[in-house]
């Protein structure tokens, strides 16, 4: 059965190109270690909400953006030591830092049904 990791972060508006450079350079090394696909998406449409939100999730701010991703992989096994491998991968240390604060991001894996 198929599994994807997704992710929900806040990135500032000024750091929209640099998280796209950093997101394309993401999908090879996801790939190269058994992702089927990667997927990056900039909020256009994403409203506050009262109760709960994605923009209050991360803690969304004014001048920032809510971006929504997932990896879809094989299956969890795959997911597991994909995701591993590629955060020990060396291209990952070569990335430097990301365009976003990594403590307001939030993420799970899950089963496709």
């Amino acid at each position: 059965m198929s599994y994807v990791n997704g992710m929900v972060v806040a990135v500032p508006n000024a750091n929209k190109e640099a998280y796209i450079r950093m997101a394309r350079a993401m999908v090879p090394l996801f790939e190269k270690h058994g992702a089927l696909e990667v997927v990056d998406c900039w909020g256009v449409d994403v409203p506050p909400g009262k109760v709960t939100s994605f923009p209050m999730a991360v803690q969304c701010k004014e001048d920032e953006a809510v971006v929504f991703s997932w990896i879809t992989w094989p299956d969890k096994a795959t997911a597991d030591s994909g995701m591993e491998a590629a955060m020990s991968d060396p291209a990952m240390g070569e990335m430097g830092d990301f365009p976003f604060d990594g403590a307001r991001m939030i993420f799970g894996g899950f089963e496709r049904i």
